[in-house]
């Protein structure tokens, strides 16, 4: 157990404590929730910082392992949904009315590319050849802890204003979502076709 995969590790055991503190925000008054919302953003950008840190220790210190392989990926993909998940499911109201922040087909949209993403490494890892992450999941990646950061730490100031930025963000980021599974498939698609 390296460095690289005890960070890794920590990113996991974040994880259920976001998880607990959204269902204890729900039993108390807005006020509160608030504060919530911001321990909860706190906590995912210490995650999101052990994942920069995690793959650049390993690679300079050549210590990349299988379990490692194995583990940051996944780690990535259950706090990212996790949180998505609990930003679907989170409402706030104002003198307007009950408003919900992040469409729950926008979770659909991130797990449909995961899926499609981990399924053509394995196709490839098969056929002896290593998947590379792509720029364009690099940039989903930045752009997904940007807009989540965004709903932790400035939707809970509500205002059309501060809904309209959310809105947008969001559609940039499932569409960057959607070119990076799509990129993902046109340069594997000569090991996905090639028995057709």
């Amino acid at each position: 157990m390296n460095l690289p995969n005890k960070l890794t590790m920590v990113r996991i055991f974040i994880i259920p404590f976001i998880v607990i503190i959204y269902f204890l925000s729900e039993t108390i008054d807005q006020a509160m929730a608030n504060l919530s919302l911001y321990i909860m953003g706190v906590l995912f950008i210490v995650a999101s910082i052990t994942d920069y840190f995690d793959g650049n220790i390993a690679r300079k210190r050549n210590i990349v392992t299988t379990f490692g392989k194995f583990i940051d990926p996944l780690a990535d993909k259950l706090l990212v949904t996790t949180t998505l998940m609990l930003l679907s499911n989170y409402y706030y109201t104002n003198l307007d009315g009950i408003y919900m922040w992040m469409p729950f087909w926008v979770v659909l949209v991130v797990v449909t590319r995961d899926l499609i993403v981990t399924s053509i490494r394995l196709v490839a890892m098969n056929e002896g050849t290593i998947v590379a992450a792509k720029w364009s999941g690099k940039l989903k990646t930045a752009f997904t802890m940007l807009t989540i950061s965004y709903y932790f730490f400035i939707m809970p100031f509500g205002g059309n204003v501060i809904s309209i930025i959310g809105m947008v963000m969001t559609i940039i980021f499932v569409l960057l979502t959607i070119y990076s599974a799509v990129d993902y498939f046109l340069k594997s698609k000569h090991l996905i076709l090639k028995e057709i």
